[in-house]
């Protein structure tokens, strides 16, 4: 009784107000100094600073979940999580932000200065950390260099014999070396590429000369069956029509100068059961099949697999093949240098997103320069830790830049997208869970010059295509100051660069029978390409 007497005393509120001044001083301690701790459950804090013009607006805080998943921006992967059990692992960042107005010298009226803090669990921060550890890739000029370097050196094994086939490939490559100078050619504008003399001239012993074996074995859906549509068209596509292909195919595989394992990464991820829902599991899988030709067939032996190729847009491509398949030719969309990717011996996929197998090249086209009044267009899901920083930052802060986050997936939505693409100068092609997007090719079928924001990010055919003539290049730390960048492109260059979007377009499109220079064909050179480049003979005593 003398208890409940005491308790029927107590004031509750006294209690509740001591409660929350604690957890306040907490708060506000973890705020001003982090967490000292050992395990993954610490805080961290991660600066974010940047530019948004003509605002009168004070955000104090922006809370967004970011989604840390391995794979990339479609309604494609929602559907295959809910199939597969598997999960995405959320993470919550806060987003805190403070606006102070300064003047903008350069555009003479006053902008306003934004400076804040992203507040990240331990999980998220490794991620940004090594955007920065690997700081001697994000710009395209450096991505230059490494190719250049590559080019110089070989690291392909020494082949255990000799073969006809690699005498007929070094012959190539010295006829590339010696190419007669080309200026022009029809069709083509010779400033899109790196040297348009020696393009041609592989292109044109790639056409006459090369021969490709495809393995027979492996099961469907794994091998042998395409998927032409959605996201990881690519490697569907691509398997499709070199499989059917009498051009390049040999039945005999002592006459091929490639060998092409028909897998698709997309099928692979989503067709076996949960035990193998781990890269290590996957990896594994296809494992079992390299051994089994490498143990039915002599080719893989000869070279270690440096004479095979693969063609992978899922996510996971790299990350799956990495190891078992290191001295292969991967065509990757995930052509992350951080993650892997080797600039001169993998080549870069583009992301093409096929709504129709039927029409893959539909809605081709856009408005001239002069009437395309808006500067800069973006709209997509809060994918990855960069497009929810590009969102606060730029969106509804200036007229002329378009910047949304998800727009309607309705028939009446996909078209405003589009008409966004094909009235804007600039879209903006921003990384999500991954470098890699399917914008970039959408720019381009829509005329608009690509604005690449993904550090790391190799772009396809990197090592034929000079993508700076007409494509823009942001790295991520500068998204703060995307407008003035885009504005102070002179107009003649810009035009310049819409223009040689439109010649270069052909390279970026399927063609259900395939066309000379089309995405088929430029798929295949760049294999033949890194092929060349590294090929040897055994060297004789």
């Amino acid at each position: 009784m003398r208890i409940l007497t005491r308790l029927e005393r107590f004031d509750i509120r006294r209690l509740l107000s001591g409660i929350i001044v604690t957890v306040g001083l907490v708060v506000l301690l973890v705020l001003c100094f982090g967490i000292p701790c050992r395990n993954s459950f610490c805080l961290s804090p991660v600066n974010v600073s940047g530019i948004v013009a003509n605002s009168n607006e004070v955000v104090s805080v922006v809370k967004t979940e970011i989604n840390l998943s391995s794979d990339d921006d479609d309604d494609e992967y929602e559907e295959e999580t809910r199939n597969n059990g598997s999960s995405r692992e959320n993470v919550k960042v806060e987003l805190n932000v403070s606006i102070n107005s300064s003047p903008n010298v350069s555009l003479g009226k006053p902008e306003m200065a934004v400076e804040g803090s992203v507040l990240v669990r331990s999980n998220v921060l490794p991620i940004l950390k090594r955007q920065k550890q690997v700081a001697a890739t994000d710009s395209i000029s450096q991505m230059n260099s490494l190719l250049i370097r590559s080019l110089s050196s070989s690291h392909s094994p020494k082949p255990r014999w000799s073969s006809a086939r690699d005498s007929e490939m070094l012959s190539a490559k010295f006829e590339i070396e010696n190419a007669s100078v080309v200026h022009e050619s029809p069709g083509l504008d010779a400033s899109v590429y790196r040297n348009i003399s020696k393009f041609l001239r592989s292109y044109d012993l790639m056409e006459r000369k090369l021969r490709v074996y495809v393995y027979k074995e492996g099961k469907k859906p794994i091998f042998h069956r395409p998927m032409p549509r959605g996201i990881y068209a690519s490697e569907g596509w691509f398997m499709k029509l070199m499989e059917s292909n009498k051009k390049f195919l040999v039945k005999d595989p002592r006459k091929a100068h490639l060998f092409y394992i028909p897998v698709s990464i997309k099928a692979l991820r989503t067709s076996l059961g949960l035990d193998f829902q781990t890269p290590k599991g996957l990896a594994d899988h296809l494992k079992e099949y390299v051994d089994l030709i490498a143990a039915k067939y002599k080719f893989w032996n000869r070279t270690a697999g440096a004479d095979h190729f693969l063609v992978a847009c899922h996510d996971w491509g790299n990350k799956l093949t990495k190891k078992h398949m290191s001295n292969s030719v991967r065509a990757l969309c995930n052509s992350n240098v951080a993650q892997g990717f080797r600039i001169g011996i993998d080549t870069a996929l583009p992301v093409t997103y096929i709504r129709s197998a039927e029409s893959p090249i539909e809605y081709r086209g856009g408005k001239t320069p002069s009437e395309r009044k808006i500067l800069a267009f973006f709209a997509g899901s809060m994918h990855g830790y960069l497009r929810p920083i590009l969102v606060q930052l730029w969106e509804n802060k200036s007229p002329d830049m378009k910047i949304f986050g998800p727009m309607p997936r309705d028939p009446q939505g996909k078209k405003q997208y589009r008409e966004y693409m094909k009235s804007s100068r600039y879209c903006i092609c921003a990384r999500g869970y991954e470098v890699h997007t399917p914008r970039v090719v959408e720019a381009i079928i829509n005329e608009c010059v690509p604005v690449i924001i993904a550090d790391n990010y190799v772009p396809p055919f990197f090592e034929v295509l000079n993508w700076e003539e007409f494509a823009v290049f942001v790295e991520e730390k500068d998204i703060q100051n995307l407008r003035n960048i885009l504005v102070s492109i002179p107009e003649e260059r810009y035009i310049g660069m819409q223009a040689r979007v439109k010649t270069v377009q052909q390279h970026f499109l399927w063609h259900k029978k395939p066309v000379k220079f089309d995405l088929f064909h430029m798929i295949l050179h760049s294999v033949w390409h890194s092929r060349l480049n590294r090929v040897k003979t055994k060297s004789r005593h």
